[in-house]
């Protein structure tokens, strides 16, 4: 039978804290562990990346390449994938096939900043497209079916703006006294 005397605890499920700063004989004392003063001996501290003074790896790596904070990233579509779901009446071609009636019929999850076609497959069926972008062997395979590609352009995202056409009114100045100052 057992007494409330024999309860204990699993080897291993309890551990004594660590008691820091009591003396030399615990081999904790004076410094607690932390070695000295600076930067380290400071609790919350992680330097990312250093390297005890050595060149560190980010930076003794060459750098390649550029990537465009401004790309148009394009979903795609073959020309295959849309003759299938022709096919399979997941889409009407005698409809306009727009990105919209593409996310519609599941063919597409996210059209991102629009919808190109691959010429990649064939297309049997007269179909009118209206998207983003179109290689130019899609284009023909299209038209020889029968069909029409239509590339609209796409809303620019805001921080893409440039003006190219309208000229401030101190840009206007600034030419008139230019010209003022020639004669």
């Amino acid at each position: 039978m057992m007494k409330l005397n024999d309860l204990k605890p699993n080897d291993g499920a309890t551990k004594n804290a660590k008691r820091v700063g009591r003396g030399i004989g615990s081999g904790k004392g004076k410094t607690c562990g932390v070695g000295q003063k600076g930067q380290k001996g400071r609790s919350g501290v992680a330097i990312n990346g250093y390297e005890g003074g050595q060149m560190p790896l980010y930076k003794r790596l060459p750098k390649r390449g550029f990537k465009n904070l401004f790309r148009k990233q394009y979903a795609t579509v073959s020309l295959a994938r849309l003759q299938a779901a022709i096919d399979a009446k997941q889409i009407d071609a005698s409809k306009e096939i727009n990105q919209d009636a593409l996310v519609a019929a599941k063919i597409l999850k996210k059209t991102k900043d629009g919808v190109r076609v691959l010429a990649s497959g064939a297309i049997k069926s007269k179909v009118n497209l209206r998207v983003a972008g179109a290689t130019a062997n899609a284009i023909k395979a299209v038209e020889k079916a029968g069909g029409k590609v239509d590339v609209i352009a796409l809303v620019e995202h805001p921080a893409r703006k440039v003006k190219l056409n309208k000229e401030s009114e101190s840009t206007k100045k600034s030419a008139a006294n230019r010209a003022k100052k020639k004669k």
